[in-house]
């Protein structure tokens, strides 16, 4: 009968296994580490199709690269402003992307005077890896591109704008304290990956909660080194100890509204606004009244820049 049962619960173990490393390679890995372009499966049915990266501002650029903790080489370009400044922004793209589908946003900071840092997030474009964490390792990564700014300029103030994944590192970053980082953008971040997934299990494959994300978040561990439950905002904005300002579009149906609403009102931050954009959907608020949008970012930002 100990047998059996014992049987029983390895059977149990290895299909609890193998279903979670199925998801965890389907959402998290990217399939071809040495291809700049190779994104995980489950990005291409959940990023918008066929959108084309907005062009490289045409202003002198060059090459910058980290080693992060746990030894990979990391990319990003820093671009220049025409005018000397001690502005800076580092921008963080989301998931399925890389740094090109934000030089848009860079274009706008530097018309304005500011340094763009635009890193490739471990495992996207450039920079090596072959999973993402959802913002657990990337937020550790943020940190260590503001100590390298911090480093090669000391008089730098540095905000953070993140879009989607991008946010929630953003967010989880700012839990770390950043040096010389005064102000925050977090634009449509998730509360907790485990629930953004938990939903997309549902809507997707129409699987339950349980036991599917339990098995997810012990093989996400065993693969990547981060559980899919610590890439958890909410818990981050909590310790948040700059300035923040939550944007979120109304007609979001991967990241939904309300998350934003959690996240607003768990946030520690000593000032904080929120802007919901009517009608745009996940990642759009920029697209759908950009004047607007711009406008909110850089009054928000005036206080904290010199």
């Amino acid at each position: 009968m100990l047998a059996a049962g014992f049987f029983l619960l390895m059977v149990l173990g290895g299909a609890g296994y193998l279903v979670g490393s199925g998801f965890v390679d389907y959402a998290l890995c990217r399939k071809n580490p040495a291809d700049a372009t190779s994104i995980p499966e489950a990005a291409a049915k959940i990023v918008e199709p066929g959108l084309d990266a907005p062009a490289k501002p045409t202003v002198e650029n060059e090459i910058w690269t980290i080693v992060s903790a746990d030894g990979l080489k990391l990319t990003a370009t820093h671009f220049s402003p025409a005018k000397p400044s001690n502005r800076w922004v580092i921008l963080v793209h989301g998931y399925g992307r890389n740094q090109s589908f934000v030089w848009d946003y860079a274009s706008e900071y530097l018309k304005r005077g500011y340094h763009v840092l635009t890193p490739d997030l471990r495992a996207a474009g450039m920079s090596e890896g072959k999973y993402f964490t959802m913002g657990v390792k990337e937020s550790d990564d943020i940190v260590h591109w503001a100590r390298e700014i911090a480093t090669r300029e000391d008089k730098a103030q540095i905000a953070l704008h993140g879009i989607s994944m991008g946010a929630a590192t953003v967010m989880m970053a700012t839990a770390k304290h950043p040096p010389q980082v005064v102000a925050a953008i977090e634009d449509c971040g998730y509360t907790s990956a485990y629930a953004m997934f938990t939903g997309q299990l549902k809507k997707l494959f129409g699987l339950p909660e349980f036991p599917m994300m339990n098995c997810v978040d012990v093989v996400s561990r065993m693969k990547t080194g981060a559980a899919v439950s610590e890439a958890a905002p909410l818990r981050s904005v909590a310790r948040t100890e700059v300035p923040m300002l939550f944007i979120h579009g109304e007609a979001d149906k991967l990241v939904p509204v309300n998350m934003m609403e959690e996240l607003y009102e768990s946030s520690a931050a000593p000032v904080k606004e929120k802007v919901v954009i009517a009608g745009a959907g996940h990642a759009d608020a920029k697209n759908t009244v950009p004047k607007e949008y711009y406008r909110t970012v850089f009054v928000f930002l005036a206080s904290y820049m010199d």
